[in-house]
């Protein structure tokens, strides 16, 4: 009956982390907001990031599945916000050829997607596959003037 009871409690603190992992997943939340110091800003700006642009920042993998759906959930975001006016940049780096900046980022999972305002700051990142619509708002408000 103990072995059952072990089981079934083992079974639901699985679950339990489970659904926190899939609830959490691509979901966009507030960054670290930090200013970069002088280092990271040359490694963002030889990866391909601008200062005056709003910069979605994903790293990657060859070998990572879920990455090819965020280089798509990106492209056609980045593209829409451009066509409509905005400043925005798509900046890809893979994990294996850059793994300094990913360590900087703290990039614990792949895919990993962080959006910089203008000044190259953390606003907002992602881990998992972003929604269009999320990313969307995370780059609108990166690009809005902070208050405060």
């Amino acid at each position: 009956m103990t072995g059952i009871l072990v089981l079934l409690a083992v079974v639901a603190i699985a679950v339990l982390i489970g659904l926190i992992v899939r609830r959490r997943d691509g979901a966009v939340r507030a960054g670290r907001g930090a200013g970069p110091d002088d280092a990271r800003r040359r490694a963002l700006t030889a990866a391909g990031a601008a200062e005056g642009s709003v910069t979605v920042l994903h790293f990657s993998a060859d070998w990572c599945g879920p990455c090819s759906a965020v280089r798509r959930v990106v492209a056609a975001s980045v593209q829409a916000l451009t066509d409509d006016g905005h400043r925005v940049r798509d900046v890809e780096v893979d994990m294996e050829d850059d793994p300094a900046l990913a360590r900087d980022f703290r990039v614990m999972s792949l895919p990993t997607t962080v959006v910089l305002d203008a000044n190259l700051r953390e606003r907002f990142r992602a881990s998992g596959v972003p929604g269009s619509a999320d990313l969307r708002s995370a780059v609108l408000a990166a690009a809005a003037p902070e208050r405060g």
